[in-house]
């Protein structure tokens, strides 16, 4: 299956389906006249005419149309719609669920035996092109299909393929961890807002400062803790600020919420 000769289509086109979508879009990688999104409204659906995309309300049309299909849903809703799309997934068709929580031995249940699918779990920055993606293959997928949704979403931000056991981890780690980053983004420009500096300037520095840390850490390959290190001189600034940090317990605090966020994946496929 080449990328030139894809349709791509997109069950649910909520606000992560349609950042993927444009992550495909501005890489080139797909026409806008080869994608095709369904919603049970026009709520979402205008946004992606406006890309020059194809909408409809049918959920079979997108597979009748598609040979790459993603499964955008909520999880609650996604049992019902492979029930529906299930008399017309056929081996010409990849599928890849983007559902929380819904593992890839429940989509092989309710498909076709034999269908080629895939589990993604992406993280909200894949609107801006940044996001952080892992995927799990089921058995009835090969090599040549992870390879081309790897290659295909690479365009979107980091994308990895991974054992099924890490999915629930990346959504407390990457998936969740999103909101840990701005919720610190947030302390870390109210704390100098507190110290006398305009609000807008101070976000836009903690969000520099986030995103150079991220930078550097991608780029060098080091270990965040040399990088910290780094920063530190012996009774500096930082490693005052540092000292503070440990003593509410950050850093504890942060591994819990990672494990509390990947305990609620878990469960929500128990669900």
């Amino acid at each position: 299956m080449e990328a030139v000769e894809l349709r791509v289509g997109f069950v649910g086109a909520g606000r992560m389906a349609g950042g993927m979508a444009r992550g495909l879009l501005r890489a080139g990688k797909v026409p806008a006249s080869s994608i095709l999104a369904s919603a049970p409204s026009d709520r979402n659906l205008e946004a992606w005419r406006d890309l020059g995309c194809r909408t409809t309300h049918c959920n079979l049309e997108v597979l009748q149309e598609s040979t790459l299909v993603f499964l955008a849903t909520k999880p609650h809703v996604l049992p019902g719609v492979l029930q529906e799309i299930r008399p017309a997934v056929g081996p010409h068709h990849l599928v890849v669920s983007l559902a929380a929580g819904v593992t890839l031995q429940k989509l092989q249940r309710l498909l076709p035996a034999g269908t080629k699918v895939l589990r993604l779990m992406p993280n909200l920055p894949c609107v801006v092109q940044a996001g952080a993606m892992v995927f799990a293959r089921g058995s009835g997928a090969s090599d040549e299909d992870a390879a081309l949704l790897q290659n295909l979403l690479t365009s979107c931000g980091l994308c990895e393929e991974v054992p099924e056991s890490y999915i629930n981890i990346h959504t407390g780690l990457s998936g969740s961890g999103v909101a840990y980053v701005y919720l610190f983004a947030e302390a870390l420009a109210e704390g100098a807002v507190k110290m006398g500096m305009p609000g807008g300037l101070a976000s836009r520095i903690a969000a520099q400062t986030l995103l150079g840390a991220a930078k550097m850490m991608l780029e060098t390959g080091e270990h965040p803790a040399k990088l910290r290190g780094d920063v530190c001189t012996p009774g500096g600034t930082t490693t005052h600020g540092l000292h503070q940090l440990e003593k509410g317990a950050l850093r504890a605090t942060v591994m819990n919420a990672v494990e509390a966020a990947t305990q609620r994946a878990c469960d929500v496929g128990k669900d």
